[in-house]
């Protein structure tokens, strides 16, 4: 028998803490806006997208979900095939749909891979992997029940596909739908979706059962029926003669639950009182224990088949009175009794702790429903409650599977996951950053505790902040107990670390702006002379700085202006040696000559032991080349007649001549390559006396990715050892050459 769902209902769903905005024709629009994207498309089962959408819909519609909760579903398929769903969802919708359709796309996602990986482990009933898609729902539910709502319609429309189209469905799928879905829609209460779901599921699991089962059904059901059909218009005739106001329903048959009963009591197919069952929907709560007593009087109650679950209702709000009689002939009927309110509530579940808030501060269950954040609160207990039930927490011989996550609730009712033993701290990094650093005190359920206060499942946490603020070294300290997640201590170290970070630039700042006044080279941009150097930003450069990680001195010789370009007969005299050989001031000697005035050319830059050839200028002495140089080559063959043969003058005491050499690096351009460069000199003891750089950015602007050219200019006693040190420049990350100009 099908119920149908009172107005009020309608609010099962739409109700929650971030409620979808009414929008005028949403269910419409919806529908038009993901035809196009999903009315060719076919589900894993074979469906068309389209329809099951539409079918989904449709029990939403059922179970009391608005226009607009029925237009989301529309958009969770549609999001699918769509590039930035978020952002398009959002235009044409709001941001309240784009979500619920981003968070449901994301279980169905993460529930077919877990079917996929843990098939195997599913179908032998492993509780731990059930377990763990249990939280999974859990979570999902914590950000918005809509989600797991939309996830049973969508099961109970695949499961009803296949049986229409005599396809067999999965067994990883049909077990998941047994297991899973079918538990948590009986722990919300929304046993309409229960009870078919577990028919269609176990239809599949274990069909021969199943049709063996639908036979008996089918066995003298014409005389049932008629049976059935005269003790119930014979019952509502009476009652209401007798002044008890009430009406008498048949109740469907449930294969499966009769199966579960066969098996848990070991009774015969005649034995189960299910075969044979009628509903009274009393008044009120009165007229519920009138209509009992009349029944009773009436026919032979059996011993030890009663329960009243209006005085003790079952966990999940869930309120009648169950009874079973049997008539003048033997045969036994179970009665259910109960209001119209309590069958509502029994039908659709979460509805009656929205739609019903005028039962008061009582409530169903002894759970008020007067507020949303009430109602949350007892949906959320009833899935912690399955939780526990699962991982054995009930038991303490069989601890539990995952008890090393706890779930609170914000003062707006938002479910937040927590690792076991989190304290107020936690939660508050949980929330925002930001509220973590602020957080000086906290309120559990209500009462001020102190922040190491270990948290316990279902608690309601307030974090008290102050305006401006940061967090306390002793959140650090494990003994003191005041951080369990590694979120909240990571965010913790990063705010001692960014403050660290922040004196050590305040430092590298000082050493900087100290070297351009001295310098007279205040007018210089800072970021201008970080980018040359060849950092992203001047906090870079002040940051290596003031780790002393790279010298003034080089910052220094950047601030140099650059010598002018040589031409042909403009040499000038090299940097003469630190000790420089008394025979020759140049540390040259002209073969065959006298000494003469010499001076080493700085297009090639000569050092010793290159092989050298004299070049005489017009009065400047003796130019002395490279004889590779393409320079000497050109004005020798100008002016043969000028050339001259020249060699290097070694004394004993000129041990300690250097020599200007240039070196040409190309490399990839990043942040530190220049201060890389650097060390490598420094370690090997070259000094540097002369520094130009050119960088090209690449096509997307960026500096990183861009090509560097650098010179360098050295100082070298041998030009032998300046090969040894470019191999270990070459080795630094990003450079493709370094030679020798």
């Amino acid at each position: 028998m099908k119920s149908h769902a009172p107005a009020a209902s309608a609010q099962i769903v739409n109700a929650t803490a971030s409620s979808l905005p009414d929008q005028p024709q949403a269910l419409r629009r919806a529908r038009a806006f993901a035809e196009p994207l999903i009315a060719s498309e076919t589900l894993d089962t074979g469906e068309n997208t389209l329809v099951h959408a539409d079918a989904v819909a449709a029990i939403l519609k059922g179970i009391g979900g608005s226009e607009a909760m029925q237009a989301a579903t529309y958009l969770v398929y549609a999001c699918q095939h769509l590039t930035k769903p978020l952002e398009v969802i959002t235009k044409a919708f709001g941001v309240h749909y784009a979500e619920l359709a981003l968070e449901t796309t994301k279980l169905v996602n993460v529930q077919q891979q877990a079917r996929s990986a843990k098939a195997n482990a599913q179908l032998d009933n492993d509780p731990k992997a059930q377990l763990e898609t249990v939280r999974k729902m859990l979570l999902a539910f914590s950000r918005d029940l809509r989600v797991v709502m939309l996830r049973l319609a969508s099961r109970l429309q695949t499961l009803r596909y296949c049986a229409l189209t005599r396809q067999t469905a999965s067994a990883a799928l049909a077990h998941e739908s047994l297991h899973v879905f079918a538990p948590l829609a009986n722990r919300l209460g929304i046993w309409q979706i229960k009870w078919e779901m577990e028919d269609l599921a176990f239809r599949f699991l274990e069909p021969d059962t199943y049709k063996k089962t639908a036979q008996l059904l089918d066995e003298k059901r014409v005389e049932r029926e008629q049976f059935m059909e005269g003790l119930r218009a014979d019952l509502e005739h009476d009652l209401n003669k007798s002044g008890v106001a009430a009406l008498v329903q048949g109740r469907p048959k449930h294969i499966y639950s009769i199966v579960k009963k066969m098996r848990g009591k070991s009774l015969g197919f005649d034995q189960v009182f299910d075969i044979r069952a009628l509903r009274v929907i009393a008044a009120d709560t009165n007229g519920c224990y009138a209509a009992l007593s009349f029944v009773h009087s009436r026919f032979a109650p059996m011993e030890g088949e009663f329960d009243d679950y209006i005085a003790k209702p079952k966990s999940n709000g869930y309120q009648s009175l169950h009874t079973v009689v049997r008539d003048a002939e033997g045969r036994a009927v179970e009665i259910q009794i109960r209001t119209q309110a309590m069958h509502d509530h029994a039908e659709h579940g979460v509805a009656a702790h929205w739609a019903y808030k005028e039962a008061g501060t009582k409530g169903y269950a002894g759970v008020s429903a007067s507020s949303e954040y009430d109602a949350k609160i007892a949906v959320l207990r009833q899935l912690l409650a399955w939780e526990r039930d699962l991982s054995g927490g009930s038991n303490p011989d069989q601890p539990g599977l995952f008890e090393d996550r706890i779930y609170v609730l914000t003062p707006d009712a938002a479910v937040v996951e927590l690792p076991q033993g989190a304290t107020a701290v936690d939660f508050a990094y949980s929330v925002h950053t930001n509220v973590g650093h602020r957080c000086r005190g906290a309120r559990i359920d209500g009462a001020m505790v102190p922040l190491n206060s270990p948290l316990q499942n279902g608690q309601t946490v307030e974090v008290i902040t102050v305006k401006e603020g940061g967090p306390s070294r002793d959140w650090l300290n494990p003994e003191l107990g005041f951080l369990s997640s590694h979120r909240a201590k990571s965010k913790v170290r990063a705010w001692f670390n960014a403050l660290e970070m922040a004196q050590t630039i305040a430092k590298g700042r000082e050493a900087v702006e100290k070297l351009l006044q001295r310098e007279g080279k205040t007018a210089v941009k800072l970021d201008d002379l970080a980018s040359q150097l060849g950092f992203k930003a001047a906090d870079d450069l002040f940051e290596v700085v003031g780790k002393d990680e790279l010298s003034l001195r080089t910052i220094e010789n950047m601030l140099k202006p650059p010598e002018p370009a040589p031409t042909q007969d403009d040499y000038v005299l090299a940097k003469k040696p630190r000790l420089a050989p008394k025979a020759n001031n140049g540390g040259v000697l002209v073969v065959g000559m006298g000494s003469l005035l010499t001076q080493l050319a700085k297009c090639c830059k000569p050092a010793p032991p290159d092989d050298i050839l004299g070049f005489v200028t017009k009065g400047k002495g003796v130019s002395v080349h490279r004889s590779d140089c393409s320079n000497f080559h050109n004005m020798a063959h100008g002016s043969p007649d000028r050339v001259i043969e020249v060699e290097w003058n070694a004394p004993k005491n000129a041990e300690g001549a250097a020599y200007p050499v240039d070196v040409a690096i190309e490399a990839s351009d990043r942040q530190g390559l220049l201060r890389d460069i650097s060390e490598v000199f420094a370690k090997e003891k070259m000094n540097v006396i002369g520094v130009q750089t050119q960088s090209v950015k690449d096509k997307s602007g960026s500096r990183g990715g861009g090509t560097a050219w650098m010179t360098f200019t050295v100082e070298v006693a041998q030009s032998g050892r300046l090969k040894q040190v470019l191999g270990l420049v070459a080795g630094v990350a990003g450079v493709r050459s370094a030679r020798r100009k």
